[in-house]
């Protein structure tokens, strides 16, 4: 996935961000917008980012759009302009084919990936200010947290309707999730509780957790099985839904790494106490948990063992606050630091340095160095990607395997010619074992494609059930690009009838290669009925066209065979007269 900014949204000095992921599509979705929070969502087949910006025009008034990107070409085709405040999130339905954002101005918006439009507008009783959103796994369900009234709304999609107002969180509503697989909500507030309301029993609270502090966002595990919380003291807690008991705890206060910003009177370890992570998100298979919040890095988790995997680096922008530790003690003066002092300004002498094309408003250069934070990020439904958004933009992190040396059970005996002398010698399931354990990808494809079509059921019943998960993942990646597609499909169709009992018991680490396996089908689904339904239109317009032009004809030889018959008949008659 390429790299995508938006200068008019992520840029901005004031901006944050955020997002949420659905399945099985694969577009993302995020909100930008001065002086505000900003959120996001992803779905499949095609790679598309939507973004919701409200951005700061040459008057004091916001501009809330909400964009829809394609991270391939990078370009924006839709914008909806519909919200008359700031975004604060937007989230895509299973189906991917609305995207639904909430907005200061009170309103909960519905758009159509189809038609471009908004069809439908969810409001509450009284006029209230929307911090978080959710939508349930069926899309028929759509709830939105409170950030004044402490309640949470729930509508209808179908008919717009209020159906409930949730009460019972005595703080701002940070954060609301469904679980993916029953109809439990959970809603995450200030007051240090985190509530599950159980959608099938008229919405009745059954488990309060109680937490440490404040909560600021929560996320459930793919499963459903696990709950994730991340609160204000920089602890991420883990839950039990079923049993409401808690299972685990991370601190990864020390983890994010502060900064001192320029304004910061105390130094970067003392002022990382009231620092927490703001968003997270599971992988795919449930067993990494990506975390960000005020702060330039992003942390990958391991569940299980609740240790640090990896932490990666956003940003290496010092024109950016927060990006250093320690401050230069020599532009620390009496009066403050040098750095938020304006040069050129505000002296009697001084000379405006004015921004170019600037009528109004701000006429000279600021010297305001927006903190950097991560506000929103998401992990791709396949598990080969994640995105986050932050102070410097949107960044797209990709695991590319194809560009690397990465072998699995290598012994001495496994290289590239033994694996050639096997395909002579038509050891078929041998060679392909091989090619996997040394995961080049040329290889691997030299070895699959060297299979006759016919003996493919046979080979991929008696290949070990240790490789079936990685073929699968080779094959979704194949698929999207070669020109034997037929090959491929049944390469795939045969795994899955084959093996496709002993991976429902795993089914939750195979849902990455599914998902991509299923993208890429569908990319080439989508592209092969256009084909399909534009040759099928012309031959029905043409089978049309030649019933016309054969009804014509008939019309026109009968209209001539009436004519002579008309002729014949005059000229026996004018015979007939004759003989008289």
């Amino acid at each position: 996935m390429p790299h995508v900014h938006d200068d008019r949204g992520c840029r901005s000095p004031r901006c944050r961000v955020s997002g949420s992921a659905s399945v099985p599509r694969e577009w993302l979705g995020l909100v930008a917008r001065p002086r505000c929070r900003v959120s996001g969502s992803a779905s499949v087949p095609r790679e598309w980012l939507g973004l919701g910006a409200a951005l700061m025009a040459s008057s004091p008034c916001f501009v809330p759009q909400v964009k829809v990107w394609d991270t391939n070409s990078g370009f924006c085709f839709v914008t909806f302009t519909d919200h008359t405040s700031c975004i604060t999130a937007v989230v895509f339905s299973s189906s991917g084919q609305v995207v639904l954002s909430a907005s200061l101005d009170g309103t909960v918006r519905a758009f159509s990936m189809l038609r471009y439009r908004n069809f439908r507008t969810f409001t509450s009783p009284r006029p209230t200010q929307f911090s978080c959103l959710a939508v349930d796994g069926s899309g028929d369900i759509v709830c939105a947290g409170a950030r004044d009234s402490f309640e949470v709304y729930v509508w209808s999609m179908q008919t717009g309707r209020l159906l409930d107002v949730l009460s019972g969180h005595e703080g701002p509503i940070s954060s609301v999730a469904f679980n993916p697989y029953r109809s439990i909500l959970a809603t995450a507030s200030w007051d240090k509780t985190v509530r599950l309301w159980d959608m099938a029993d008229s919405w009745r609270t059954t488990e309060t957790l109680n937490l440490s502090s404040d909560a600021m966002a929560v996320v459930f595990r793919p499963d459903g099985k696990e709950l994730a919380v991340s609160t204000l003291d920089g602890q991420i807690t883990f839950w039990d839904p079923e049993k409401g008991n808690q299972t685990g705890s991370i601190e990864g206060r020390h983890d994010l790494q502060m900064g001192r910003k320029e304004m910061d009177k105390v130094t970067a370890k003392h002022s990382s106490k009231g620092k927490s992570f703001t968003a997270l998100c599971y992988s795919a298979d449930g067993q990494a948990l990506l975390a960000g919040g005020a702060s330039r890095y992003v942390c990958i988790y391991h569940v299980r063992e609740q240790i640090l995997a990896k932490k990666f680096e956003i940003s290496c922008n010092h024109s950016l606050d927060a990006m250093q530790e320690f401050l230069d003690r020599r532009k620390m003066t009496e009066f403050g630091s040098l750095a938020l002092i304006d040069e050129g300004a505000g002296d009697e002498d001084g000379v405006n340095l004015s921004l170019p094309g600037v009528r109004k408003g701000d006429l000279s250069s600021r010297r305001f160095k927006p903190e950097i934070r991560v506000s929103s990020l998401r992990f791709s439904p396949t598990g080969r990607s994640w995105a986050v958004t932050s102070t410097e933009g949107l960044l797209i992190f990709s695991l590319d395997s194809s560009c690397l040396f990465d072998p699995f059970q290598l012994d001495e005996e496994v290289t590239a010619g033994a694996v050639r002398r096997a395909l002579r010698s038509g050891q078929w399931t041998l060679a392909l074992v091989m090619a996997m354990r040394l995961n080049e990808q040329p290889l691997l494809q030299e070895a699959l494609e060297s299979v006759p079509c016919a003996d493919v059921p046979v080979l991929c019943s008696s290949l070990p059930e240790l490789y079936v998960e990685r073929l699968l993942v080779f094959l979704a990646t194949q698929i999207e690009r070669t020109r034997h597609l037929q090959f491929y499909l049944t390469w795939a169709h045969q795994l899955l009838m084959l093996h496709g009992q002993k991976m429902k018991n795993r089914s939750v680490s195979l849902l990455p290669a599914i998902h991509s396996l299923q993208k890429s089908i569908q990319g080439h689904f989508t592209e092969i009925s256009k084909l399909c339904d534009w040759n099928r239109y012309n031959m029905k317009f043409a089978v049309c066209l030649s019933k016309q032009r054969g009804v014509k004809r008939a019309a026109e030889e009968l209209l001539d065979g009436s004519e002579s018959d008309v002729e014949s008949a005059e000229g026996s008659r004018g015979e007939e007269e004759m003989d008289l």
